[in-house]
């Protein structure tokens, strides 16, 4: 009980401070004192998993980002304008301040035309090329789910189009939002920190603080299982998961005490091991999903 008890006030905590960093944001732009940003939302090599887990968003939702916090310039999924016409709104606002968010890996092979975002003056425009030319501009870059912050499931073996990080590509500092997909509220806490004190504060990989300092095993309410020696033998046991290959001890996000769509679950209260979506080397390093316990052999 004192488990559960601890990750409901962490819950609180964490809703709390997101809703308040937002909160601030709004405030600041209402009394003039903060200007909203042009953003970019690039969609390369991947499932656009992460603009759907956006739209998903409530806290706050997907339309108070356009209205309220930025200046949505384009998306390859949701923009209406199409061809050079659509292409032209990239082109345009790298004379601008504006914040580049990339969701999706960066293809390479052939020189980049195994992934092409359009065209541009009769010429294919490559992810490799575009996220090259705006990641030079951008103000800041946001590398959004594991395929853009290190491959992730589009970079898995055997890669055929060779896909690699959007790191990989530029030569300046990337700001990481691991996981497959991004939870809307690391990505829209993330923002609202590079609005109001222009960076968020990251750790040694680059990630935010403020949702990835913490291993989801600290946090589990099934920890004290763990502790106790006393694990899942199989799915749909209420008990620690670590013998079922849980990668929750090796991967730091908050998803316990945040959860997913719209606050609702999160995959260990569902009776699912963690797979680790969020931790880099997802999902290659993170294999098996589901594994049994060989370290001992059970006592007859």
């Amino acid at each position: 009980m004192d488990g559960l008890l601890s990750v409901c006030h962490g819950y609180e905590a964490k809703q709390r401070i997101v809703r308040n960093l937002i909160d601030k944001v709004m405030d600041e732009i209402n009394e003039g004192t903060l200007l909203k940003k042009n953003l970019i939302w690039l969609e390369l090599t991947g499932c656009s998993g992460n603009i759907i887990s956006l739209l998903n968003g409530a806290n706050p939702d997907f339309k108070y980002l356009m209205t309220k916090m930025a200046n949505l310039v384009y998306s390859n999924s949701l923009m209406t304008a199409e061809g050079e016409d659509a292409v032209s709104h990239l082109v345009n606002v790298m004379n601008t301040d504006f914040i580049l968010a990339v969701e999706g890996a960066v293809a390479t092979k052939n020189n980049g035309l195994y992934n092409v975002i359009g065209k541009w003056r009769g010429e294919p425009l490559t992810a490799l090329k575009a996220v090259k030319m705006l990641g030079e501009k951008a103000q800041h870059v946001m590398a959004i789910g594991a395929c853009a912050t290190h491959g992730g499931v589009s970079a898995a073996h055997p890669n055929p189009a060779k896909c690699v990080s959007v790191q990989s590509v530029l030569k300046r500092k990337v700001i990481k939002l691991p996981g497959c997909p991004c939870h809307p509220d690391w990505f829209m806490g993330t923002l609202a920190e590079i609005l109001l004190y222009d960076a968020p504060k990251l750790d040694a990989k680059d990630r935010p603080v403020l949702f990835y300092s913490t291993l989801i095993h600290d946090r589990c309410p099934r920890r004290s299982f763990f502790d106790k020696g006393i694990f899942a033998k199989k799915l749909g046991d209420h008990t620690c998961m670590f013998k079922l290959g849980c990668r929750g001890p090796v991967t730091r996000t908050d998803c316990p005490v945040r959860q997913w769509n719209k606050y609702v679950n999160w995959p260990v209260e569902d009776d699912t091991p963690c797979i680790g979506c969020a931790q880099f080397g997802f999902p290659d390093l993170m294999e098996p999903f589901i594994s049994y316990d060989t370290t001992r052999k059970e006592r007859e």
